[in-house]
């Protein structure tokens, strides 16, 4: 009998583990004693670290799109639907497009993120962000026009996903409106709802010395509670106001009522053993990326190197043999610190970031790893 493997979710972490599973059970699949079926509900993988590029007019929303199908594996099944409905006790998963429940043997949560302005009051009717396709679009056509006030980049949630991408965000700024000649008349402020401007400490205290010398003005322990669209200001918790003439925010993430439903975690986020992945609430069910409550960040390089974890645990379970892959919390990433520089960082559960100086070279690293990652979901790297 054919045994089932279904991954819920076509982004970075599903469509690198279904490659992966292509090849490590190669035998298995040729022979039809398993099945691997990838569900995403678009056609397309997004690959969204390119929409922090659009807004500058370095990058087209299409420049991070390809057809899903294009990137997996023949050997994989992959289906366009949306699943409404997770039976973790009968192990049957329902479909939109389908009457009837389907069986599965072993199943992987890799369905990411939704962002939710309409948490915040007036968040979404004035707020700009970078963190959706049309979005960056509509900011892209908002800083062209924008020559002078205040612009007010604000963190209004967390966890996110990219932890950098906003000091990313006002470092090119602050880069692009001084190339542009136009800095001194546009202030920068920077909200984060914690006392430091980053969740992690170490980069939080590398960061911020770099904004002090930048003049980005920084607010912290600012955790946005409104939004008023005809006054033009937002307003803290803790009842502080800030007036702006271009808002920006990294809006509030939560995953999907999915998960909540089938009683694997709050929020849409799924509870896991943070080092094999499993759900603490089901058996035979894993999650990964940003489905997967680990404490570690929401961040591309985390669900790849997670993919390969659950990769070979499943490739062991079906031979038979003990799981003993773990993942150790590894997180890669490139910081841009303005339009032609960056930093790096990798670190896991157990050594903390050190990030590097920031450099031109670091810089086209990460936009060759951009140009690569097609590469990467492949499973070619």
């Amino acid at each position: 009998m054919t045994e089932e493997i279904v991954i819920v979710g076509g982004g970075t972490g599903g469509t690198v583990l279904a490659n992966d599973l292509a090849d490590r059970l190669e035998p298995e699949l040729e022979a039809g004693e398993i099945q691997v079926t990838l569900v995403n509900d678009d056609p397309d993988h997004v690959y969204k670290p390119v929409w922090l590029y659009v807004p500058f007019g370095q990058r087209e929303p299409d420049d991070g799109r390809r057809r899903l199908r294009s990137l997996v594996d023949d050997a994989v099944d992959v289906r366009i639907d949306r699943v409404t409905d997770i039976d973790t006790d009968a192990k049957q998963l329902r479909y939109h497009e389908g009457d009837e429940p389907v069986d599965y043997d072993h199943l992987v949560l890799a369905t990411g993120s939704t962002l939710a302005p309409e948490e915040v009051p007036g968040l979404a009717e004035a707020g700009h962000d970078y963190y959706s396709e049309a979005g960056s679009e509509a900011l892209r056509e908002e800083l062209l026009s924008f020559t002078e006030g205040e612009l007010v980049l604000s963190v209004v949630g967390t966890p996110h996903m990219c932890p950098a991408a906003p000091l990313e965000f006002v470092f090119m700024a602050d880069d692009w409106f001084r190339e542009r000649g136009l800095r001194d008349d546009v202030d920068i402020t920077y909200t984060y709802p914690i006392q430091r401007v980053h969740g992690n400490p170490h980069i939080a205290e590398w960061a911020r010395p770099i904004m002090d010398e930048r003049d980005i003005n920084v607010e912290t322990f600012f955790n946005a509670e409104s939004v008023d669209p005809t006054s033009q200001t937002i307003t803290s918790m803790e009842g502080s106001e800030l007036d702006y003439d271009l808002l920006v925010s990294i809006p509030p993430h939560r995953g999907i009522d999915l998960i909540a439903e089938a009683g694997l975690g709050d929020d849409g986020w799924v509870d896991v053993d943070k080092h094999t992945l499993e759900a603490e609430a089901a058996d035979d069910v894993y999650a990964l990326g940003d489905t997967a409550a680990t404490g570690v960040p929401n961040a591309g390089s985390v669900a790849h190197y997670q993919a390969g974890v659950v990769g070979q645990r499943l490739a062991s379970e079906i031979r038979g043999r003990p799981a003993t892959a773990t993942y150790d919390g590894k997180t890669l990433c490139f910081i841009e610190t303005g339009m032609d520089a960056a930093s790096f960082v990798e670190f896991d559960y157990e050594n903390p970031p050190s990030p590097a100086p920031p450099s031109q070279k670091l810089h086209w690293s990460k936009l060759a790893y951009n140009e690569s990652y097609w590469l990467t979901a492949r499973g070619l790297l």
